[in-house]
């Protein structure tokens, strides 16, 4: 028989098994059982409906990892609505750019970043603005738990598996951010897969330090409610806080970009060692490029937990790799960072290929440099009024798999390893940063000629923009303007990390016969201490 893979089966399951059992551990200090999160998730499907919102209709979230994001997700995904999370980190006309091309209906924004919104709130055609503390923003804004007080009475719409109902915006080689379409079955098969290659049961306690709108969490916002686990809720990263929680809350789970994990480490050296359990081990996914062999040593030899490194994209789930293949390794031997460094191998169901540029596999030398290329059932619909960009991702190589943009060779086992980047892409602390918006933004002040953005290694975020100017009027050594006018103005103009951490000023750019910029000299030369030209962000 066949069943639908619907995302609200998640929710419903831990209802109807663990509906007394502790779900929500929330920033405010208050705890919610899974049917208490239940009910508040029905309040706002019951106080968008009264709104207006329908099946299909798009309703953005704005908000740290707190219990109202899951609440307002599984609300707006009960109605058959398309849960829009937004990334907080960004300025207002980029909330204005997607709020507009997604046709945005109605937008929870948590009181923290509402003043963003607000700031643009005339321009977009959203209607419905909702809030956790109307107090504290200023504008005409609906109370979130004054709604959900309101009723739990809804309709909830006959809904497929094929039906849209998430979009991810993601930062990619041009200015303005993609949607990923998800659809019920891309997230529910995502789920699944990280149920599984993460290790995740119901005893678990997950601790909330990978953004929940980073593609849904990486799915964690299924797969951890599905499940019957618990949800321990931040407004942020902190590392005494992160130790402090992990004893106090007894957390056996979590995800941490490579960031947080030198944030860890470095408080750990500092304070000279902590606690760093509670009565429970404590594994950890990491995911990006090759985590430093100190990394890993530091995590599982000091802090005692097991590390798991996987690999993805918006676009694929996010998750399509993993190095935890244990059978390739005895975990008290040293011999495991050569395996947990690389992105590792498939997940189940999985088609995971390194391509030339003819779309034949490379062969498994550990040298032969090709794409990734990905085909599976958590990879994107499609990019959301973007048919062309949507053709070119699963078309340039090879037909039918989704390209990754990142260049990698293959060992004899089929383990992958990232070498290089083919897109324009710089990864900082987890986060797209587009090369080509830097130079758009910086093109724009009076006293640039001619720019390039490239990566630049940094110990803290894998990799950081790095930009190389030449001053409109040629002269590198009195530029007329300081590096420092010029990253206040880029500042001023797009979302924080995306500034350049440095820039060099200099009397031309390398360019082909053509003109074109040759921008992989200039990585060359920033990146030649180092084993590959990819950081560990």
């Amino acid at each position: 028989m066949e069943k639908p893979l619907l995302v609200t089966d998640f929710l419903d399951r831990a209802r109807q098994y663990y509906g007394d059992k502790e779900a929500v551990v929330a920033t405010t200090g208050d705890r919610y059982t899974y049917e208490e999160l239940g009910e508040r998730a029905d309040g706002f499907s019951a106080a968008l409906a009264a709104h207006g919102i329908e099946k299909g209709d798009r309703v953005a979230v704005l908000d740290p990892n707190t219990h109202y994001h899951l609440e307002a997700a599984y609300g707006t995904m009960q109605l058959g609505a398309v849960h829009t999370p937004l990334n907080y980190r960004l300025v207002p006309a980029d909330y204005e750019y997607i709020l507009t091309d997604a046709d945005v209906k109605a937008v929870y924004a948590d009181y923290e970043y509402a003043e963003k919104i607000e700031a643009i709130r005339d321009d977009v055609p959203t209607e419905t603005f909702v809030t956790n503390d109307t107090a504290q923003v200023d504008g005409d804004w609906l109370s979130f738990d004054e709604l959900i007080a309101e009723s739990t009475d809804y309709d909830r719409p006959e809904m497929t598996e094929d039906e849209l109902i998430t979009i991810n915006y993601t930062s990619g080689t041009t200015g303005d951010p993609k949607g990923v379409c998800r659809t019920h079955r891309t997230e529910t098969l995502h789920a699944y897969l990280i149920t599984s290659h993460q290790h995740i049961s119901d005893d678990d306690v997950y601790l909330w330090t990978l953004p929940m709108f980073h593609v849904n969490g990486w799915g964690h916002i299924y797969a951890v409610t599905g499940n019957g686990a618990k949800h321990v809720c931040t407004r942020g990263v902190d590392a005494e806080w992160i130790f402090d929680t992990v004893r106090e809350e007894h957390v056996s789970y979590m995800c941490a970009a490579p960031t947080v994990l030198n944030m860890l480490m470095d408080y750990y050296d500092k304070q000279g060692g902590v606690e760093t359990t509670g009565d429970v081990p404590v594994r950890a996914a990491t995911a990006g490029a090759a985590p430093p062999e100190a990394t890993i040593r530091t995590v599982e030899d000091e802090f005692g937990w097991y590390l798991m490194h996987v690999y993805g994209a918006t676009e694929t789930g996010p998750l399509i790799t993993t190095s935890d293949a244990r059978r390739f390794f005895d975990d008290d031997s040293d011999d495991r960072f050569a395996v947990k460094k690389q992105q590792g191998i498939g997940y189940l169901g999985t088609d995971v290929r390194v391509v030339d540029e003819d779309g034949e596999d490379v062969a498994r030398d550990g040298q032969t440099v090709g794409e990734i290329v990905v085909r599976g059932n958590q990879v994107m619909d499609r990019y959301w009024n973007k048919p062309e960009a949507t053709d070119e991702a699963f078309t340039d190589r090879l037909e039918g798999y989704y390209h990754m943009g990142d260049l990698a060779v293959v060992d004899e086992n089929g383990f992958i390893t990232i070498q290089d980047r083919k897109k324009d892409i710089i990864i900082s602390g987890g986060e797209n940063i587009s090369s080509i918006e830097l130079e758009d933004t910086l093109f724009d002040h009076d006293a640039v000629g001619d720019v390039a953005v490239i990566p630049m290694p940094s110990e803290e975020w894998g990799e950081s923009p790095k930009a190389f100017v030449v001053p409109a009027h040629g002269d590198a050594d009195d530029p007329g303007v300081t590096a420092d006018d010029l990253i206040a103005y880029t500042r001023e103009r797009i979302a924080t990390y995306k500034v350049p951490k440095e820039i060099e000023f200099v009397t031309e750019l390398p360019k082909t016969a053509t003109g074109k910029i040759q921008k992989y000299e200039l990585r060359e030369k920033e990146w030649e201490d180092e084993d590959r030209m990819v950081g560990q962000g």
